[in-house]
């Protein structure tokens, strides 16, 4: 089974730019599709990209499109958020996570495993 360990976060400022790694163990990571989610306190996990398992396909959640980027080395069994232009409201923790299914989908439901998150914090 795919285990994930994130990393990259940290406090920054506003304007900053930030980019999370998740490492996967496994020799089957290409073809599970990976996803960043997000949670703040007091509020739900939310949706912040995904990258299908080959072809690339990305989503990203409306907050942070033009934003973010996701991408996958898969050949290092690793994928990446990099995040620009940090806001007070990108305060959470980041967790990755890994879909056998995949394609790149938005739904938690769609994605088995998952790390045990980063914490990134962005201050005014």
């Amino acid at each position: 089974q795919v285990q994930l360990v994130e990393s990259g976060g940290g406090l920054v400022q506003a304007g900053d730019s930030l980019r999370l790694a998740c490492a996967a163990s496994g020799r089957t990571f290409s073809s599970y599709a990976m996803g960043w989610f997000r949670q703040a306190p007091g509020k739900e996990r939310e949706f912040v990209a995904a990258i299908s398992g080959v072809g690339g396909v990305t989503k990203y959640g409306d907050s942070v499109k033009g934003r973010f980027t996701i991408s996958r080395d898969n050949a290092k069994n690793t994928v990446y958020l990099q995040m620009n232009s940090l806001k007070p409201e990108d305060t959470a923790v980041y967790y990755c996570a890994a879909g056998r299914a995949a394609w790149a989908s938005y739904l938690p439901r769609d994605y088995e495993r998952w790390g045990q998150g980063t914490q990134v914090t962005v201050s005014s």
